[in-house]
């Protein structure tokens, strides 16, 4: 399995658009579109895990540059995670 990022994506593009882009390459498994948590809006970037590695190479090589909606897009391996190693915030208690 690997992740792929993709990013410089047009606020209109639909995990259905990114599905149908990179199976012409082979097997999705997942599509993550990301979004704003508050206003629920695309971030402009996805997230897609292909299950074969050497289909997932060659979507990265083929697609990093190409247009979708206009923009360019830039696609690349996923990074793993950073554990930013914070604690859960607290709510806030009146003292008054």
């Amino acid at each position: 399995m690997k992740n792929i990022f993709v990013g410089n994506l047009d606020f209109g593009a639909s995990e259905e658009s990114l599905r149908s882009l990179f199976e012409s390459y082979g097997t999705v498994e997942r599509v993550n579109l990301v979004t704003d948590r508050d206003t629920g809006r695309s971030r402009g970037f996805a997230f897609v895990e292909m299950t074969d590695s050497g289909e997932a190479d060659r979507a990265i090589a083929g697609l990093n540059g190409s247009s979708l909606g206009g923009r360019a897009l830039r696609i690349d391996e996923a990074r793993p995670r950073l554990d930013r190693g914070g604690t859960a915030r607290e709510p806030r208690v009146s003292r008054w």
